[in-house]
């Protein structure tokens, strides 16, 4: 099981953090024990002064495939949730300038919220959904799927060209603007609409 990520997939994001707009999807993949347990508080790591949250739409691969094309790529999900992909903001930025891999900014432990899973079905039309995340009950990110530069049908065909795709794996689609860092006692709560997903205290 692995947590293939996308960065760059809204502009608002990526003008904040003033990047280039890719061609092609931004890729890489935090490893399972990226995940943090359920119940389970988030501890700030202490290589970091900087932890960023990231709050993204994630989508559960239900078949194996391969070489998807875009049409057929809605058969290979059948769930959506909420997540944070937490990013360790000081030590990406010193991997970045150096042209390094950010798996330790980016993959370490605890590093992955993964909320509740929900049905496709329970949205009209799943690249116009609203959703935000709230930390200490102030709106902090706000996002609408319609917004993304490549859609999930497309973000599944684009990926399964380098990575065969298996049961359980979870795409986490990108994020939009307002990323911002997280302090001891935050509480970060994630919505798709106003259904709530996850609630997790930081440590």
């Amino acid at each position: 099981m692995k947590l293939i990520c996308i960065g760059r997939n809204y502009t608002d994001h990526i003008e904040e953090l003033e990047n280039e707009k890719p061609k092609d999807p931004v890729v890489f993949i935090k490893p399972d024990t990226s995940i943090l347990l359920k119940k389970q508080p988030f501890f700030i790591p202490d290589f970091s002064n900087d932890i960023h949250h990231e709050v993204e739409i994630l989508i559960k691969i239900n078949k194996v495939g391969k070489h998807i094309d875009r049409k057929f790529a809605h058969k290979y999900y059948e769930e959506v949730s909420l997540g944070i992909d937490f990013t360790a903001r000081d030590l990406q930025t010193k991997l970045k300038e150096k042209g390094l891999p950010w798996e330790k900014a980016k993959a370490f432990d605890g590093a992955a919220v993964i909320g509740k899973w929900v049905s496709k079905d329970t949205f009209e039309n799943i690249d116009a959904v609203d959703f935000r995340l709230e930390k200490n009950a102030n709106i902090v990110q706000q996002g609408n799927t319609k917004l993304m530069l490549w859609k999930i049908n497309e973000l599944i065909e684009y990926v399964s060209k380098y990575f065969t795709l298996k049961i359980g794996d979870i795409i986490f689609t990108g994020t939009p603007a307002g990323v911002g860092s997280v302090k001891p006692e935050d509480v970060l709560t994630g919505y798709i609409k106003n259904q709530q997903f996850f609630s997790i205290k930081v440590k």
